[in-house]
């Protein structure tokens, strides 16, 4: 049975006790319930373009004092919500969701964006959604209600009929530059960009939470000198990579695309290295050029523990950390 299909395993209670030093330890919730505490990491989905049923496209939910925030909303977000609501997340249900940030426009980070702003309406959200992110992503938020305006004109008389509010549906989108971004009693967020290749504007996202927890997630990007800046001694890292062994097997154009606009394994190393964050969590293990080959976690997790000795995981969907 390989690495990522065989069943987890309760973690030794030797390394159990290491872990509690650590901020914010992570244990898969299928596993452990999560201890009562202020700020709760949920990986919802760790995935990529790639249509991986165990890995919803990438979305992240901070949860500060019983309030979430979310970053990106890749395909099945709605879903993953629901489910780590019902595996116990206080706070982290459908309806709750109205604060939320976008890394950039890419589809796999925003194909779930008209299920967020729906589904949940539908369902009883009364109020409008916060939505921080990149140039263009008001452009396509109002697209999306152009899209769906006869579905929500139905449930919009619907809900007159049943004497529900009927705004839940709208959204305020932010288009956003470098620096604080948001702030309230439990977080504040500043906005860093990052280099994705191409892509027009790419962020990063620095947490600082009530309880003094400081929560790094790099987005896609290639190494990036904003993200050592912006951890730089951070509880939690947040980071995508991929393997220098699915790097070695696709070809010379998609290596260099890997370079312009993604992580290597020895790259993250070096990036963790130099900010000494108290977790590295990796996620987004992308495979540009290999899809169908191998990808198997194992390996990018021995490749970066061969350069690295802090304590590094690799990201499965519905984690707790």
């Amino acid at each position: 049975m390989d690495q990522e299909n065989r069943p987890r395993r309760i973690v030794p209670a030797c390394i159990t006790g290491l872990l509690v030093l650590l901020p914010l330890a992570g244990f898969s919730q299928s596993e452990k319930k999560p201890t009562a505490q202020h700020t709760q990491i949920v990986l919802l989905g760790t995935g990529t373009p790639t249509p991986d049923p165990e890995r919803s496209g990438p979305a992240t939910a901070i949860v500060v004092n019983g309030t979430p925030y979310l970053i990106d909303f890749g395909p099945g977000v709605v879903r993953r919500i629901a489910a780590a609501s019902q595996q116990g997340v206080d706070g982290l249900t459908v309806v709750n969701v109205r604060v939320a940030f976008l890394t950039h426009l890419h589809s796999d980070h925003t194909a779930g964006y008209p299920d967020l702003i729906l589904t949940p309406w539908t369902v009883g959200r009364s109020q409008p959604l916060e939505v921080y992110g990149p140039k263009g992503l008001k452009h396509m938020t109002d697209h999306i209600l152009e899209a769906y305006r006869e579905d929500i004109a139905i449930r919009r008389r619907d809900k007159q009929v049943f004497g529900v509010a009927q705004q839940g549906y709208n959204v305020h989108a932010h288009e956003i530059a470098p620096g604080i971004v948001y702030k309230d009693p439990n977080v504040t967020v500043k906005a860093f960009l990052v280099n994705h290749g191409d892509v027009r504007q790419a962020f990063g996202y620095r947490f600082e939470t009530s309880d003094h927890r400081t929560i790094v997630i790099s987005g896609d990007t290639a190494p990036s000198q904003s993200i050592i800046d912006s951890c730089n001694g951070c509880d939690v890292l947040i980071h995508e990579a991929y393997s220098m062994m699915t790097y070695d097997a696709v070809s010379p154009i998609y290596q260099e695309y890997r370079r312009k606009h993604h992580t290597s394994s020895r790259e993250v190393a070096e990036i963790a290295e130099k900010t000494k964050p108290g977790l590295l969590i990796l996620y987004h293990r992308a495979n540009p050029g290999g899809v169908g080959r191998p990808n198997p976690e194992q390996a990018l997790l021995e490749e970066v523990r061969k350069l690295y000795r802090g304590q590094v995981v690799i990201g499965h969907d519905l984690e707790i950390f």
